[in-house]
C-alpha cells in the first residue's frame, strides 16, 4: 500500500535524466537491408553520435547523441552519400510541423511516383515479352526487329533504369554496394553482353535486349508493390497522425460568442482560449470552460458511445465535439498533448529494432559482398570447369532449352556453337539478380510496424520491438493491487476512533489533512470522503512521506502518522491488541485499514473499500490458461491480499503481502535468478522499481507518471484485458518475424545455387536473369505481406478509431 505519490523517497527516485539528446531524421532513397547498414553507419561516423537505428519501412533513422553534435550536418552527410534526410524532430524541441507537413507532400509525391513506375513497369513488361512470342513462331511487325529492342534496352537503362544504375554507383562509390548494386551489374553485363553479340555476330553468341529491359521491368514492378504494402503497413501510423487537426480557433474571452480567429494548431499557447465547434476536432488538450456537447473519445478510450462534456471536463486533441459548441482553456500543445505523445512513442517504438534482427544485420552488412564473390566464383567455375566437364550434356540441354544460339530476336536455335563465355556470364548475371538482401532488411521492421501499428490502434503503446521480443515468451506476470487489479477508485467504509475526545468526523478530518494535496486512490478516497462530510482541512505543516508505508504531518504543534501497521511501530506508535484485531476482522472482509496515531498514540483506524476490476478475474484466468504463472504483490495486509486472491481464485503461495516498492522489486529480481521470464503490471509510483526490473513492464495509462515512462508496454483503455492482448500480439509479431527471416534467409539459401547453375547439369534447370530478377521482387513482397497478415491477431479488440 502507498498512500502519497508525490514526495521525494531516495529509494524510488527517478532514474538521471541523460545528458544526450535524441533526434529523428526522416532518410529517403533506402532499398534494402545494405541501405540500412550504410546509413547507420554514416550516422555512427558523424560527430558526437552515440548510438543509431534505421527503420527501412518507415524510412527514419532514431539517433542518440551528445548536445553538440549538429542535427543538419548528419542530414547533410546522408543526403551527399545518396540518401536524401531531413532532420524531423529533436529532444526536448517542439515538434516539426513544416518537417512533417513537408513529408506529407514527399509522401504524396512518391504515391505519383509509384503510378507512374507501376505503367513504366507494365510496358517495359510487355514490349519484352514481345521479344519473347518469336520463340513460339510468332512475330510481331516491326516489335521483333533486332534494333527495335536494342533500342529499348538502350532507353530502358537511360530513363527507367537509371535510378538504379545511379544508386548502386554510388553505393560502389562510397565502399557500400547494394541491392541496386547487384542488379545495376546484373543489368549492364546483359546489355553489354548483348550489345557485343549484335557488333559482332560472327561470334555466334545470344543476343537477349529483352532481359534488361524485363529485369528493370521486373524490378520496378516489385518495387511498386513493395510501396504499397509498406504504406499499408505504416497505415496505424498514418491514422493517428491524420488525427492532429491543423487549425484552431482563437478567442478572446471563455464566454466569447465569437466563432474565433482561425490560426495553426501549432501557435496555440498554454493558457489561451479556443472555440471548437460541432463537428470539428479538438485542437489542444484542455479543460471546457463553456458550453456543453458530446465528445466522440473512441480514438483514445476504445469507447464508441459519446461523452458528456462540461465546464471543468477535460477534453484532448484529436477527439471529435459532436454536438454543441464550446469553449475550452488550453492545457496542452503541441507535443505534450496526449495524442501527440502516442504518435511520438508509436514512431519511435516502430524504430527501435527487435535483438532478433541483429542476425538479419550482420548478414546483410556483407550480403552484398558474398553475393558478388559467388557470382565471380560461378564465372569462373563454369568457363574454366564447368563447361568442360559436362560439355556433352551441356550441348544436348542446349539444343533442347535454346540457351544459346545467335538469332534477330531473344531465344532461337540457330547454330550449335556453344559459347562457355556466354553461359557463364548469363550464370553469373542470374545470381547477382536473385539475391535479395531486401526481403532480410524487410523481414523484422515491417512485422514491428504492422504490429505496433495494430497495437496502436487498440490501445497498447509498446515501445519498440524489442519489447515485443522480450514479451512473447514470459512465464511470470506480477500484478500490482491497487489501482491495478481493483478500480482505484477506493471508497470510505469505517471510520473508527480509538479515544473518547475523539468522533470519527474529527478522526477522518486529521487524515484527509494529512494526505491533502496527494494523489494516491487511497489519499483520494479519504478527501473525497471528508469534502462528502463537509470537513475543512486543519493548517499543517512539515509533510513527509514514505513510499509504499505511510506520511506524516505537524498539525497544532503535534505530529500525525497514517499508514500501515509498519509504518506506525517504525514511528515509535504502539498498536494495542484489541485494535489489531479490529483491523484483522477489518482485513478479512477485503478492506484496506488505514492506522493512523498521535503523539505517539494510536487515535483510530479509518477502512477502506476498492473494488476488483470487471475483467480482473477473466484476464488472469486466461494467463493461468496459456502457461502464464500469475503473482500478486501488494503492500497491504496479509488478510485483505487473501481475499483478494480468494476472489480472483489464486492459491496463497502466488501471493505476497506487507512488501515495500524496493521488496517487489527484489521478488522479480529472485524469480529471474531461478531462471524466469518476468513481466510486471503496475500503475503507481511505488510500482516503478519493479516495473524497471521486471524483463517487461505494462503499466494503466491512468496511472502515475512514473509508472508511464517505466513501463515498456502501456495500456490505454486501463482494462486488464488488454495484458492478455498485449501478450497475443507480442506472439504473433515474433512468429511473423520469425517467418519471415526463415523466408528470406531460406530464399536465398535455395535461390542462390540454383541461379548459380547448381542444378543444371542434373536436372536441366536454368534461371534466365529475367525470371531470376522476378523471384526476387516476389521474396520481398512475400515479407511485407506475411507481416500485414498480423491484423488478424487481435481481431475482438476495440480500437482506438472505432
Amino acid at each position: 500500500m502507498q498512500l502519497t505519490p508525490d514526495a521525494p523517497d531516495a529509494a524510488i527516485a527517478p532514474p538521471q535524466v541523460a545528458t544526450n539528446q535524441t533526434l529523428s531524421l526522416d532518410v529517403g532513397g533506402m532499398k534494402c537491408a545494405g541501405c540500412v547498414r550504410a546509413v547507420e553507419k554514416t550516422l555512427l561516423q558523424q560527430p558526437g553520435v552515440v548510438a543509431a537505428t534505421v527503420n527501412l519501412v518507415t524510412e527514419a533513422a532514431l539517433v542518440e547523441c551528445e548536445p553538440t553534435a549538429d542535427p543538419t550536418a548528419m542530414a547533410a552527410q546522408l543526403t551527399e552519400t545518396g540518401f536524401p534526410a531531413q532532420v524531423r524532430w529533436v529532444s526536448g524541441q517542439e515538434s516539426n510541423t513544416a518537417g512533417d507537413a513537408a513529408k506529407l507532400e514527399r509522401h504524396r509525391k512518391e504515391a505519383r511516383e509509384r503510378n507512374q513506375q507501376l505503367a513504366i513497369a507494365v510496358a517495359l513488361l510487355v514490349l519484352s515479352f514481345i521479344g519473347h512470342l518469336q520463340y513460339f513462331g510468332l512475330a510481331v511487325p516491326g516489335l521483333s526487329n533486332i534494333g527495335f529492342h536494342a533500342a529499348l534496352a538502350t532507353l530502358a537503362l537511360l530513363f527507367p533504369g537509371r535510378s538504379i544504375l545511379v544508386d548502386g554507383w554510388q553505393g560502389v562509390r562510397h565502399n557500400l554496394p547494394n541491392m541496386n548494386t547487384l542488379v545495376g551489374l546484373g543489368v549492364l553485363t546483359a546489355y553489354g553482353t548483348s550489345l557485343v553479340a549484335l557488333v559482332f555476330p560472327s561470334l555466334g553468341w545470344e543476343c537477349f535486349f529483352d532481359e534488361p529491359v524485363m529485369l528493370v521491368g521486373v524490378i520496378l514492378l516489385g518495387r511498386s508493390l513493395e510501396q504499397r504494402a509498406r504504406s499499408r503497413a505504416a497505415d496505424s501510423l498514418n491514422a493517428l497522425v491524420a488525427l492532429q487537426p491543423a487549425q484552431a480557433r482563437l478567442i478572446s474571452a471563455p464566454n466569447s460568442e465569437q466563432e474565433g480567429i482561425s490560426i495553426p494548431a501549432e501557435q496555440i499557447r498554454v493558457g489561451e482560449w479556443l472555440r471548437v465547434l460541432p463537428g470539428e476536432k479538438i485542437p489542444v488538450d484542455g479543460a471546457v470552460v463553456d458550453g456543453q456537447t458530446t465528445i466522440d473519445e473512441a480514438m483514445l478510450t476504445g469507447e464508441s458511445t459519446p461523452v458528456l462534456k462540461q465546464p471543468g471536463d477535460l477534453v484532448a486533441a484529436g477527439t471529435l465535439n459532436l454536438t454543441g459548441a464550446i469553449a475550452l482553456q488550453t492545457s496542452r500543445t503541441g507535443k505534450d498533448t496526449t495524442l501527440a505523445q502516442i504518435i511520438q512513442l508509436v514512431e519511435t517504438a516502430q524504430t527501435r529494432k527487435a535483438p532478433i534482427q541483429r542476425l538479419a544485420d550482420v548478414i546483410a552488412g556483407y550480403f552484398t559482398y558474398g553475393v558478388l564473390t559467388i557470382a565471380a566464383l560461378t564465372f569462373t567455375f563454369w568457363y574454366f570447369i564447368g563447361t568442360h566437364l559436362w560439355r556433352d550434356r551441356l550441348l544436348a540441354l542446349g539444343e533442347q532449352l535454346h540457351f544459346w544460339g545467335h538469332h534477330a530476336g531473344h531465344l532461337a536455335i540457330a547454330t550449335p556453337e556453344f559459347s562457355p563465355l556466354l553461359l557463364s556470364v548469363k550464370l553469373a548475371i542470374a545470381t547477382l539478380v536473385i539475391a535479395c538482401p531486401c526481403a532480410l532488411g524487410l523481414a523484422t521492421p515491417t512485422a514491428i510496424l504492422v504490429g505496433s501499428g495494430v497495437g496502436a490502434e487498440r490501445g497498447l503503446l509498446i515501445r519498440g520491438g524489442d519489447v515485443l521480443e522480450r514479451a512473447h515468451n514470459l512465464q511470470t506476470l506480477v500484478f500490482d493491487k491497487t489501482g491495478t487489479l481493483t478500480s482505484g477508485h477506493p471508497t470510505v467504509t469505517d471510520c473508527l476512533p480509538f479515544t473518547d475526545d475523539l468522533t470519527a468526523e474529527q478522526l477522518l478530518q486529521l487524515a484527509a489533512t494529512v494526505e491533502s494535496g496527494t494523489q494516491h486512490p487511497l489519499a483520494i478516497a479519504l478527501q473525497q470522503e471528508a469534502d462528502r462530510r463537509e470537513l475543512s482541512r486543519l493548517p499543517a505543516q512539515d509533510f513527509q512521506t514514505a513510499a509504499g508505508l505511510g506520511v506524516s504531518a505537524q498539525i497544532n504543534d503535534t505530529q500525525v502518522v497514517l499508514g500501515t501497521d509498519n509504518w506506525l511501530q517504525q514511528q515509535g506508535v504502539q498498536l494495542p491488541e484489541d485494535a489489531q484485531s479490529q483491523a484483522e476482522a477489518l482485513a478479512v472482509e477485503g478492506k484496506t485499514v488505514i492506522y493512523i496515531g498521535q503523539a505517539q498514540v494510536l487515535i483510530g483506524l479509518i477502512a477502506v473499500m476498492d473494488t476488483l476490476r470487471p475483467d480482473a478475474a477473466t484476464a488472469l484466468a486466461t494467463l493461468e490458461k496459456q502457461g502464464i504463472a500469475v503473482k500478486l504483490l501488494t503492500g497491504d495486509r496479509p488478510s485483505t491480499a487473501a481475499a483478494i486472491a480468494q476472489a480472483l481464485n489464486l492459491p496463497e503461495t502466488a501471493v505476497k503481502a506487507g512488501v515495500s516498492p524496493a521488496e517487489k522489486a527484489e521478488f522479480i529480481t529472485q524469480w529471474q535468478r531461478e531462471g524466469q521470464r518476468v513481466g510486471m503490471v503496475g500503475d503507481g509510483i511505488n510500482d516503478a522499481p519493479a516495473l524497471a526490473a521486471a524483463d517487461v513492464s505494462l503499466a494503466l495509462h491512468s496511472g502515475t507518471d512514473a509508472a508511464i515512462e517505466t513501463a515498456d508496454i502501456v495500456l490505454i483503455h486501463d482494462r486488464l484485458a488488454d495484458v492478455v492482448a498485449a501478450l497475443t500480439l507480442s506472439r504473433a509479431t515474433f512468429r511473423t518475424i520469425r517467418q519471415n527471416l526463415f523466408w528470406a534467409l531460406g530464399y536465398n539459401i535455395l535461390a542462390i545455387p540454383v541461379a548459380a547453375g547448381a542444378l543444371l547439369p542434373s536436372s536441366g534447370i536454368l534461371l534466365s536473369p529475367s525470371l531470376a530478377g522476378a523471384l526476387m521482387a516476389l521474396s520481398s513482397v512475400s515479407v511485407v505481406t506475411n507481416s500485414l497478415l498480423l491484423r488478424r491477431a487481435l481481431p475482438n479488440v476495440g480500437t482506438l478509431h472505432s
